[in-house]
C-alpha cells in the first residue's frame, strides 16, 4: 500500500543569466528534472510470498505489485467467522423469546406448589385442632406449620419463575447480545480487509524505478516494497537571481532543452514567495552569496526524455510591466 506521495528533491543547480537583461535578452537558469516518488508500503505484516514488479517495468494504476502470505490471517477469518455465527444465533434465540414448552411446564410447577400449599394449609389446621383438643402435640403442630411455609415459598418461587418466562429476555440483554453480533461481525470485517490488502498495488502510474524488499522477506507493516516514480508529469527545478523575478509570470512558456540538445516548451507553474541563498552546489562563492528564487517548470514527457535526475537548461523569455 502507499503512504504520501514523497518528492526526492535534486537541489537545481543555478546560472545567472543576468546579461542583457535590460535589452530583453532571455533569462538563462540551469538545474534538475525531478519527479514524485511514491514509496509503496505493506499494511499489514507477513512474509513476502510474491514479487511482480522489475526496476523499469512501466506499470499502471492498481496493478499488482507484490504479495503477502495471508495463511495464518485466513485461519483467523474463520476462527472469527465461527464466534459471529454464534453470536447470532445468541441474539436469535432472545429475539424469539420463551418456548411455548417451558411456559406450560412453569404453569404445570406452579399448579402443583399450589396443591402442595393447600395441603399443607389443612395439615396445619388439623394439627392445630388436635392441639387445642388435647390430641395432638405442639411437635406435631409445628412440623405442619414449617411444611406450610415451605409450601408458600415454592409457591411463590414457582409463580416468579413463570413471570419471567412470560415477559421473556430483558432489553438489556438483547442489547448486549446485539453488540457481541457487532463486534464479531467488526472482526471479520478486518480480517477480510487484511486479506485484501495483503495484494499490493501501485497508486500510480509510472516506472518502478527502486525494488527494496525481494520474495521471501518477512515484512513488517509499513515496510517498503518499491519505488515508483511518476515520470508523466516531470518538473524542472531552477533558481533564478532576484532582479529577474519581476519579468517573469505564472503560466509562461519556457524552453527547455537538455544536454544533448533536446528541446522541449515547458510551462512556469510556480515561482517561490520566499527569497533564499543560492543553493551551495553552485559552483563560485560569488554566486553562493545572491539571493535566488526557486522556480518550477512543468515538461511534457509523452514521449519520456526526461529523467529524475537529469539536468537541464531553462531560457525564459522577460515580459513586460
Amino acid at each position: 500500500m502507499t503512504r504520501p506521495a514523497v518528492v526526492v528533491t535534486l537541489a537545481g543547480l543555478f546560472t545567472a543569466g543576468c546579461l542583457g537583461h535590460r535589452n530583453g535578452a532571455p533569462i538563462v537558469a540551469s538545474g534538475h528534472v525531478e519527479a514524485t516518488e511514491v514509496r509503496v508500503a505493506t499494511k499489514v505484516g507477513g512474509a513476502l510470498s510474491a514479487l511482480r514488479c522489475e526496476e523499469g517495468d512501466a506499470v499502471k494504476v492498481d496493478q499488482l505489485l507484490a504479495e503477502i502470505d495471508t495463511t495464518d490471517t485466513r485461519l483467523a477469518l474463520g476462527v472469527a467467522r465461527g464466534d459471529r455465527d454464534q453470536a447470532a444465533a445468541q441474539l436469535h434465540l432472545m429475539l424469539a423469546g420463551t418456548r411455548r414448552e417451558d411456559v406450560a411446564d412453569a404453569e404445570a410447577q406452579t399448579q402443583r406448589s399450589d396443591a402442595d400449599l393447600v395441603a399443607a394449609q389443612k395439615d396445619l389446621d388439623r394439627m392445630e385442632g388436635l392441639l387445642a383438643s388435647g390430641s395432638g402435640t405442639t411437635k406435631g403442630r409445628d412440623d405442619a406449620r414449617a411444611r406450610r411455609d415451605m409450601a408458600t415459598a415454592a409457591l411463590a418461587s414457582a409463580n416468579e419463575r413463570l413471570k419471567k418466562l412470560r415477559v421473556g429476555n430483558r432489553p438489556e440483554e438483547i442489547e448486549a447480545a446485539r453488540a457481541r453480533l457487532a463486534a464479531a461481525d467488526a472482526r471479520v470485517a478486518q480480517l477480510d480487509q487484511q486479506i485484501r490488502d495483503a495484494a499490493i498495488t501501485s497508486p500510480v502510474a509510472g516506472v518502478v524505478t527502486e525494488r527494496v524488499s525481494e520474495r521471501g522477506e518477512l515484512m513488517a507493516r509499513g515496510s517498503v516494497i518499491a519505488v515508483v516514480t511518476d515520470l508523466a508529469n516531470p518538473w524542472l527545478t531552477v533558481y533564478v537571481a532576484e532582479p529577474d523575478v519581476p519579468r517573469l509570470r505564472i503560466g509562461q512558456e519556457v524552453d527547455v532543452i537538455t544536454d544533448a540538445g533536446d528541446k522541449r516548451t515547458g510551462r512556469l507553474a510556480f515561482i517561490s514567495p520566499q527569497a533564499e541563498f543560492t543553493p551551495k552546489n553552485v559552483q563560485t562563492r560569488d554566486e553562493r552569496v545572491k539571493l535566488v528564487y526557486r522556480l518550477k517548470v512543468t515538461l511534457p514527457n509523452g514521449d519520456g526524455l526526461f529523467k529524475s535526475g537529469m539536468p537541464a537548461e531553462a531560457r525564459f523569455r522577460p515580459t513586460q510591466g
